[in-house]
């Protein structure tokens, strides 16, 4: 798994970012991320033994027309690009949940994929206002610019003092 960071950024370092640093409508991008063809497999060895995942040999007869990668595999990708890159490692506290997660694009071997953040809200708690809510749309693209995945995480991040 190769890793790379591409497009804009915070102003803010991710070791100094707190929730006044994710502003409405800002939009980043980082990776790509290849995914091969043995992590593939690997991945669905393990989490999801599908044969689609797992059998080169099957998948060229089923429904995509070859491998392709779990969805799981690919929410894992994207949370290590959003980890390592998005979500502050001093404010982060929890995430309640991810709306609207919909696999739109099978991701196969050899695909290069990028994660393209939007902040589409970031709201102070009125009953604990050392944090807030931060919404945002993660849109994760291959190296044809497709969507594969999209997905509408939730994260609470602490206030700066």
């Amino acid at each position: 798994m190769q890793q790379q960071t591409t497009g804009g950024d915070f102003a803010t370092p991710i070791e100094q970012r707190y929730f006044e640093d994710y502003v409405s409508g800002s939009t980043f991008e980082y990776g790509p991320i290849e995914i091969s063809e043995a992590e593939i497999i690997d991945f669905a060895k393990r989490y999801d033994p599908q044969y689609i995942h797992i059998d080169p040999a099957a998948a060229a007869t089923g429904p995509f027309g070859g491998l392709i990668a779990s969805g799981w595999q690919t929410a894992a990708v994207v949370m290590r690009l959003f980890v390592n890159h998005y979500l502050s490692n001093v404010a982060s506290l929890a995430s309640p949940g991810i709306d609207e997660l919909r696999w739109t694009k099978p991701v196969r071997p050899g695909d290069h994929l990028r994660i393209r953040l939007t902040v589409l809200e970031a709201k102070r708690s009125r009953s604990k206002p050392d944090r807030g809510m931060v919404r945002s749309l993660i849109e994760v693209l291959n190296q044809d610019d497709e969507i594969v995945m999209t997905l509408k995480p939730m994260n609470l991040l602490r206030c700066r003092a």
